[in-house]
This record gives C-alpha cells, sequence and structure tokens, in this order.
C-alpha cells in the first residue's frame, strides 16, 4: 500500500495538459480588438490635411472667402466693363495708351480673379496678398480714372461707341474704388499688439540644491599709515 500524504501537506495542482491555452491567451482572445479611430478634421482650419485632401478644403474655404466678401462681384463687373470698353474701342481709331491700359486692367483682374478661384494664393504664403490686392485697387482706380481724363482730352469730338468706352473705363474705377473698401475686412482685428517685439524678462537663477552659499567674507582691515 502506497504510504499516506502526511497532514497539513500541500499538494501541487496537476499540470495543464499539452497544448492548452494559458488563461491570460484566453481573456486576450475573448476582448474585441479596438477599431483605431479616425482623426477628426476642424471645419474651419487646415489641420493635417495633406495632398488633394488640403486642396479641396482650400479651394472651398478660398471661394467661400472670395465669393461671400463680395471681391469676386467687383472683380468681374470691372472685367466685363473693360472688355465691353476694348470691343468698342476695336473699330475706332484712338490713341494707343488707352488700349494699353485696358488691356493692361484685364490682365491684372483676370490674374486675381484666377488666383483666388483656384486658392493658388494660398500655396505662396511668403506674399501678402491681401495688400497686394488693396495696392492693386488703388493702382487700378488711379490708371482708369486717368485713362477717362486723357481720353476726354485727347478728342473734342466723341463717337457713341468712344463715349460709351470712356464711361465704361469710368465705371471700372469706381468698381475698383469699391474693392478698396471691401479690402478692409481683411486687416479687421489684425493690428499689432503691444510688446510683440519686447523680450520677456530673464529668469533669475535659483541656487542649486546640495549647496550652501559661500559666507561673506570679512572686510580687510585697514592699512595704517607709515
Amino acid at each position: 500500500m502506497a504510504p499516506k500524504a502526511a497532514k497539513g501537506a500541500k499538494t501541487e495542482p496537476a499540470p495543464p495538459p499539452a497544448g492548452a491555452k494559458p488563461e491570460e491567451d484566453k481573456k486576450d482572445d475573448k476582448e474585441p480588438l479596438e477599431k483605431p479611430r479616425k482623426l477628426v478634421q476642424p471645419k474651419h482650419e487646415v489641420g493635417t490635411r495633406k495632398g488633394c485632401r488640403r486642396y479641396r478644403w482650400e479651394l472651398k474655404d478660398s471661394n467661400k472667402e472670395f465669393w461671400l466678401l463680395g471681391h469676386a462681384e467687383i472683380k468681374i463687373l470691372s472685367l466685363g466693363c473693360l472688355i465691353a470698353a476694348m470691343i468698342l474701342l476695336s473699330s475706332l481709331s484712338v490713341h494707343p495708351i488707352l488700349r494699353l491700359i485696358i488691356t493692361m486692367e484685364i490682365s491684372i483682374f483676370s490674374f486675381f480673379i484666377l488666383l483666388y478661384s483656384f486658392a493658388i494664393h494660398r500655396y505662396i504664403p511668403f506674399i501678402l496678398w491681401p495688400i497686394s490686392d488693396l495696392f492693386n485697387d488703388l493702382f487700378a482706380c488711379a490708371f482708369l480714372v486717368g485713362a477717362v481724363v486723357f481720353a476726354v482730352r485727347s478728342q473734342r469730338s466723341m463717337h457713341l461707341h468712344y463715349l460709351l468706352a470712356v464711361i465704361l473705363i469710368g465705371v471700372a474705377g469706381v468698381f475698383a474704388l469699391i474693392d478698396v473698401c471691401l479690402q478692409r475686412n481683411h486687416f479687421r482685428g489684425k493690428r499689432a499688439k503691444k510688446h510683440t517685439l519686447v523680450a520677456p524678462p530673464g529668469k533669475e537663477k535659483e541656487p542649486q540644491q546640495g549647496k550652501e552659499p559661500e559666507p561673506a567674507k570679512p572686510p580687510e582691515p585697514a592699512k595704517g599709515k607709515k
């Protein structure tokens, strides 16, 4: 007969059968795998968008700003007036400086319309486009008003088409002046804050821990006169 186990002796647990998984592995199998969370991009900022997603957002935001603030309507009206004036003057003999000014302004207005419509200016950040557009409107207004004055003085008797072309040039100059007023929306709340270029005050050096402050040196005795 086998000897009986002594009282109080602990029995060792039986080893698990071959091929059985430990309990921790079973728990891991039961837990569902966590799905990767998608990053929620902000609506009013670019966020971390890249590639085509960023260009779509830039295109939408640029056209929204361009049309809602009224710049698109004003520029298209100015462009239409200048093209109509060019067509009216094409059948007349006029001074070449008038054709030059009209052609120059048509090309500049077309450039800015394409620039804002395709969000090209968003990828050229080193140029201040609102200021560039503001100066363009000021110079366009000055050139077009000067063209009207020159056209009136250069011819005493005006043909009907010539008179209509001069009126359209003046209307385009008025639209450019209106666009200058609309450009103020870009500069609202963008004034430079005070003390932006002032360096922050230096931090006082704290005494290092573990080092006692050095004792003050006793004053040197005054040397007696010889």
